[in-house]
């Protein structure tokens, strides 16, 4: 059985989050796309013992300058992804471990995505679990850049968000 080591960090003042619960539910949707999307990512033919990832909550403000430093692009984010192992072809297992990498999200934005949810139908806590299931995706080494890899990726979401009891996002 695999190790999966994740790490969370929140630097963002406005919500103060069950981080061991997050923990727990972003683990759960890791076993299930490695368990149905194994052979397909990044992590296909390598040999590891664990996994290891972080989370970083923070604002929009903070995305912002990250987007501008790293990808070269003006605007603040709701998530931000450095998929270490995934988009680096030197990347390397050290002791058994894999570093997926990082997610980075601005809970500023995940709480006004849900204000702006006219329906109701999102809470906090789908969204930011939604984000979450996303990141892990590209740190799978999967992105959406057609329509078709976009309906993929989606579609897996909501299998993994099912693993964990959210069933609509």
């Amino acid at each position: 059985m695999t190790t999966i080591n994740i790490f969370t960090e929140n630097i963002f003042d406005g919500w103060k989050l069950d981080e061991k619960e997050v923990i727990t539910r972003t683990r759960r949707m890791l076993e299930h796309y490695i368990s149905t999307l194994g052979e397909n990512s990044c992590l296909s033919g390598k040999d590891y013992e664990s996994i290891t990832l972080d989370i970083v909550f923070c604002d929009s403000a903070k995305t912002h300058e990250l987007n501008i430093e790293y990808r070269d692009k003006d605007y603040p984010a709701d998530i931000i992804t450095f998929a270490i192992f995934a988009d680096d072809e030197n990347s390397f297992i050290f002791d058994g471990d894999i570093n997926l990498g990082e997610i980075i999200i601005a809970l500023d934005k995940v709480m006004e995505g849900v204000n702006r949810d006219i329906s109701g139908s999102k809470n906090r806590e789908q969204e930011l679990m939604f984000l979450i299931s996303h990141g892990l995706m590209h740190l799978l080494g999967f992105d959406h850049q057609s329509e078709e890899e976009y309906n993929f990726v989606i579609g897996e979401q909501r299998k993994a968000l099912g693993s964990i009891g959210y069933d609509k996002i």
